[in-house]
């Protein structure tokens, strides 16, 4: 029939970006998921490459023993966008990268030209191995891993509005602590000198801070239906 001519004309590229508590990983694999789309999470990397240095006894304070250690994890992400799943070294790294401890360094981290260099290629290798097109979501994918993506999203919201989400799902939180917590990672990630956070000149920006999530999934998914349609 004419399933691969179909398969090839909606074979797009997303990148969708913004800072923590904005829903770009509910977004993300709930479009992916209704679009018959891979998913990739970008950010789930980098915590997966920081939980192996604080497993492998290299001193997260120091950019220069990251550099050198960047290149030793091997990290493989599953793009199904309905069981998301990754590992180092052969090991599930789903829940550890979730800890506390991997959050508060996983900015320093991440800063490591190094890291990024790594990282970033293994997300454009997966990428162009997405026959079937893909939603990659994180914080400088239509900037710097993507800059050609066939759309580019860029999610915010207010800091009050993101700093409740967060704190709805991490049981026991601080709300006022969370907020501040969100506004450093924010500083941190905008102000690194490799690949800030930043929105593509020709992102297209969704405001989530009054909308539910459904409402910002139906918001994506005619963006990417009209990029579909647009090809």
């Amino acid at each position: 029939m004419s399933t691969t001519v179909e398969t090839a004309s909606s074979a797009v590229i997303v990148a969708i970006d913004g800072p923590s508590g904005t829903g770009k990983s509910s977004t993300s694999k709930a479009v992916a998921a209704k679009l018959g789309l891979s998913y990739l999470d970008t950010g789930a990397q980098y915590r997966a490459i920081t939980w192996w240095m604080l497993n492998n006894g290299i001193d997260v304070d120091s950019p220069a023993e990251i550099a050198t250690a960047a290149a030793k994890p091997v990290i493989i992400s599953g793009t199904d966008p309905t069981g998301p799943t990754i590992t180092v070294d052969g090991e599930d790294a789903s829940g550890p990268i979730r800890t506390q401890e991997v959050t508060s360094k996983v900015s320093a981290v991440s800063a490591v030209p190094e890291v990024r260099t790594v990282i970033t290629d293994l997300q454009r290798s997966i990428a162009a191995g997405a026959a079937g097109g893909i939603v990659v979501e994180g914080r400088d994918i239509g900037t710097t891993v993507l800059p050609d993506a066939d759309l580019k999203i860029f999610l915010t919201a207010s800091p009050e509005a993101r700093a409740a989400r967060r704190s709805g799902e991490i049981k026991g939180s601080d709300l006022a602590a969370t907020r501040e917590a969100l506004i450093k990672r924010d500083a941190a990630d905008s102000g690194r000198k490799t690949s800030p956070l930043a929105k593509a000149d020709d992102a297209v920006e969704v405001d989530t801070t009054e909308l539910t999530l459904q409402q910002v999934i139906e918001c994506v998914v005619t963006l990417v239906e009209e990029k579909r349609t647009a090809a």
